[in-house]
Parts: C-alpha cells; sequence; structure tokens
C-alpha cells in the first residue's frame, strides 16, 4: 500500500508500505484524507523541525481521517474507555498517546506529556511512524467518530484546529477583546476562527502575502494589515491579546510591540531552532504575560463540533491532492500564495 515517506531534507518518497494489523487495543483505520502540515513541510524542506530532526525514514502526517476496518480483539475499548466506533464508522484520530504517569500528565497537562507519542513526530527515536498511508493502526481510544453532518474533508482540519483552540484557551478569557494574530498561514486562520468563536470583539491578521490574508478574511478576521508595510493603515495602536503563529522572530517582536501593558502574547508557532532574539525588556516594563502553546488535548472533541457548526471552515481547504501525487502536494503546501490547507486524497489507493 501507499506511504508517504520521509527520508531526509528534501527526500520525500511515495513507496510501498506493508499493511498493518493491530493488535489488542488496536484498530485498523483506511485513510482517507491527510492534512500537509507545517512540520510536515519542516521535515521535507530541513529534515526536521525546531529542535527535532530525522534520524531515520518515517511516515510523515498526523492530521488523517478515515473509516474503521477492524480491531485487535473483540472487546477493545473506545475513548474514555466508551464504546468503540463500529466498524464502516466515519472517524478522525487523534494523534497523541500520552504516557499517563508522568507528572504532566498527573496535573492533567497531557499536551506537554515529557513521555508521549505522536503521529509522525521526530521528537522520539525510534521515531513514531505518522498516518500518511492507505491503511494505520492507532490506539483504539485516540479514534474519535466524525458528527452527524460533518464531511471528511473538512473533519480533516480537526488536529490543526485543536492546536488553535488551546493557543486561544491559553490567551484567557477573550470576550470583547482585540486579538492580534501574526501570520496567516493554516494555523494562525484557525485561530481566527477560534478566537472568534471564544467571543474576540476584534481580530487584527498581519502576513506577507495577500493572498494569505483573504484567507484569513474567510475565516472571520476583522482587518487584514501588510505585515512589511509600515504604512498600512489597519496597524492597530494597540491590542488586549497577541498570538504569534508565524514562527518567525519578527512575528514575536510585533506581537510584543502591540499588546498592552499586562497583555498576553501566546507564542503558537515553532521557532527556528537554537537561540531567538526578542525585546525582553518589553516583557519586563509593561508586565507583558508571555505563554507558550503546544499541541493540545480535549480540544479535539470541541474541534469536531465546530467543524460541524460552521461550513465555512470549507473555504480553508484549498486543494485535495490525490496521494500519488505528494510530492506536488507539498509543493503547492508550501506556496501560501497559491492555498491554505492541502489534503492528501488516499480514497483510491490500493490498500494491500
Amino acid at each position: 500500500m501507499p506511504g508517504c515517506v520521509i527520508h531526509g531534507a528534501g527526500d520525500l518518497r511515495v513507496e510501498d508500505v506493508p499493511s498493518p494489523v493491530p493488535g489488542p487495543g488496536e484498530a485498523l483505520v483506511a485513510v482517507r484524507y491527510g492534512g500537509v502540515c507545517g512540520s510536515d513541510l519542516h521535515y521535507w524542506r530541513h529534515g526536521g523541525v525546531g529542535d527535532f530532526r530525522l534520524r531515520e525514514p518515517m511516515l510523515l502526517g498526523h492530521e488523517v481521517v478515515g473509516t474503521v476496518v477492524a480491531y485487535g480483539s473483540p472487546d477493545t475499548a473506545g475513548p474514555a474507555g466508551g464504546p468503540r466506533p463500529a466498524a464502516g464508522a466515519s472517524v478522525a484520530v487523534h494523534p497523541a498517546t500520552p504516557c499517563g504517569v508522568c507528572p504532566e500528565c498527573v496535573d492533567g497537562r497531557r499536551n506537554v506529556c515529557r513521555d508521549t507519542r505522536y503521529l509522525g513526530s521526530a521528537a522520539r527515536f525510534p521515531h513514531v511512524q505518522g498516518g500518511f498511508a492507505a491503511r494505520i493502526v492507532v490506539p483504539a481510544e485516540q479514534l474519535r467518530v466524525l458528527p452527524a453532518g460533518l464531511d471528511p474533508r473538512r473533519g480533516a482540519l480537526a488536529e490543526p484546529l485543536s492546536v488553535a483552540l488551546h493557543a486561544v484557551r491559553r490567551a484567557g478569557d477573550l470576550t470583547g477583546r482585540h486579538v492580534l494574530v501574526t501570520g496567516a498561514g493554516p494555523i494562525g486562520c484557525l485561530v481566527v476562527a477560534a478566537a472568534k468563536a471564544a467571543g474576540a470583539a476584534r481580530v487584527t491578521v498581519t502576513d506577507l502575502l495577500p493572498a494569505a490574508l483573504e484567507y484569513a478574511r474567510a475565516a472571520g478576521a476583522d482587518t487584514l494589515v501588510r505585515a512589511d508595510d509600515p504604512d498600512d493603515s489597519g496597524w492597530p495602536g494597540e491590542v488586549d491579546t497577541a498570538v504569534e503563529a508565524s514562527g518567525v522572530a519578527a512575528g514575536l517582536d510585533t506581537c510584543l510591540r502591540l499588546v498592552r501593558r499586562g497583555g498576553v502574547v501566546v507564542q503558537l508557532g515553532m521557532l527556528p531552532p537554537g537561540q531567538s532574539p526578542f525585546p525582553g525588556n518589553l516583557v519586563v516594563s509593561r508586565e507583558i504575560e508571555l505563554r507558550g502553546a503546544f499541541r493540545f488535548d480535549g480540544e479535539f472533541d470541541d474541534a469536531l463540533r465546530l467543524l460541524a457548526a460552521e461550513s465555512a471552515f470549507d473555504a480553508l481547504v484549498s486543494a485535495v491532492v490525490p496521494v500519488r501525487d505528494a510530492a506536488s502536494a507539498f509543493e503547492l503546501a508550501a506556496d501560501r500564495s497559491r492555498s491554505c490547507k492541502v489534503l492528501l486524497d488516499f480514497g483510491a489507493a490500493p490498500a494491500g
């Protein structure tokens, strides 16, 4: 069966990979769609993401939806010990398997578990193989049935929307607030939607690309600003909260300079490895709260409900590409002047 395997920087291959067999507590899922994430692009372009570097070939992908094929044992439990989704059910796959016993898990912060397994991640070795294959095996408790009426294409946005929801929750109460989002990539656009859903009165988005800003408008942004134009009339004098979603130091600098005294800045974008300069004195003199946001936990279920309720998310899916053309899909996803979220389609892929 076909799988998208990254071997190193610039070396992405669609290979024939073995069809997996589920063991006890596991489910076999026929993947329909897989969203190309920014981290997938980093592995493809640079051989790593942040401080996580490739040390062996790895199946990419952690934004996947599909259909339950079979279970490894008849008494396998579903999410939180509940009933398992029936064979044939359309499901989204929560990509994280926290350890459940480390101090962070015990403290209710499973998203920063020190021993988690995350689909398509080089954070540990051997790497955790990802979901970009015609069939995958995952713990049954990671399956979430798609709500009635939720098209699987839109459902493929559940993972990145969960990331956005977690970042918004890290920011605190946004009711009536003016929120700045730096970066109008797929995650930044979903932060816009999440902030609006959380009650933000106004959302301003900055980016270098007009096309990316138009996707932010579709997500609900009130004001669009060209980040490279200091004379753009949309620049706010001050905002209550800022979410840095571009993953570049300049974006963090913008957030810290525009947030009000005592405001909150959430660093969501993964910055380049090593040290990143930022105006630290502003954090001190203005008592700005700088908070990190990493992945998510229970927000996955909330994301599915929000996706089911709002068809406007469809506008963020800019292309669906057959898995055999994965190379062109990655090229398209990397070109933000032409795309927002690109999905790989495994629907016609042979399973065996």
